[in-house]
């Protein structure tokens, strides 16, 4: 048996376990273990879990694993979650750079609650009959709906991850328009295989994918997700988007030890 220090983070309720990895003493390839502390009725309970780690030119390495226990790819809500972390530890003050699956991220620490990261730039968004696919460092599925309050995401959901996108799979954001720049978001995200509270890359998908199909005509949006509001910013360009930035809080929960 051994004791893990953690930290626990939320973004908008999206939540995630913090292990502060600089001595490499926790293992990557653990998948039983990493999908153990993300239980929450046996372990901790997270949509995630994120290392901190050294890394030679920047501030910091982000590694992210999904509640299923295996690495995936960008985490918008655990990045920013991160960056509070690194200021935490006393790692950054104001601003960093970092690294990511998807390569480097800039951040800013607007106050104690809000964390602003810049996304990665997105070459194109593809537009079908009845939904738009992006990926903002994650692939994200599209769809407006109009009864989105009632709406089962879960069914919906699993059927659209599974039965559209197979094994590899993506996340599916169902979405309703409230104004010009606001929209009301909920997400099915996979490794999850639930609904959670909020998504960042998700948001960060739906922002430009509204854009794109002209339902805005704001290069920053509010995006409203059972966790809370998040703003999304960006830069058209030719081909697809820069400049992207996703702001929003990001807050320690608690912090504690479990023995495994």
């Amino acid at each position: 048996m051994s004791l893990i220090h953690f930290y626990k983070y939320q973004g908008t309720g999206n939540d995630f376990v913090m292990i502060d990895n600089r001595q490499l003493s926790f293992s990557k390839n653990d998948t039983k273990l990493i999908a153990h502390l993300c239980d929450r009725k046996f372990g901790i309970g997270a949509d995630g879990l994120i290392l901190l780690e050294n890394h030679p030119m920047v501030d910091f390495k982000m590694v992210y694993f999904n509640a299923d226990g295996k690495e995936s790819t960008m985490c918008g809500n655990g990045g920013r979650c991160l960056v509070r972390f690194a200021e935490f530890l006393g790692i950054i003050k104001s601003s960093t750079t970092f690294e990511a699956i998807d390569g480097l991220h800039h951040a800013q620490v607007i106050d104690k609650t809000a964390i602003s990261l810049q996304m990665g730039d997105v070459p194109d968004v593809k537009q079908e009959p009845d939904y738009v696919f992006v990926n903002t460092g994650s692939p994200h599925h599209v769809q407006l709906t109009e009864n989105l309050t009632d709406l089962d995401v879960f069914k919906e959901g699993r059927n659209l991850r599974n039965g559209l996108y197979g094994e590899a799979g993506a996340n599916i954001n169902f979405v309703k328009i409230k104004n010009n720049h606001t929209f009301k978001v909920r997400t099915y995200e996979r490794g999850v295989e639930d609904e959670t509270l909020s998504c960042g890359t998700g948001v960060t998908a739906v922002a430009l994918a509204m854009y794109s199909i002209s339902k805005t005509t704001s290069q920053e949006v509010t995006l409203e997700t059972p966790g809370g509001d998040l703003k999304v910013s960006f830069e058209p360009q030719q081909n697809g988007y820069k400049n992207i930035w996703l702001t929003g809080p990001a807050l320690q929960v608690f912090k504690g030890t479990i023995e495994v």
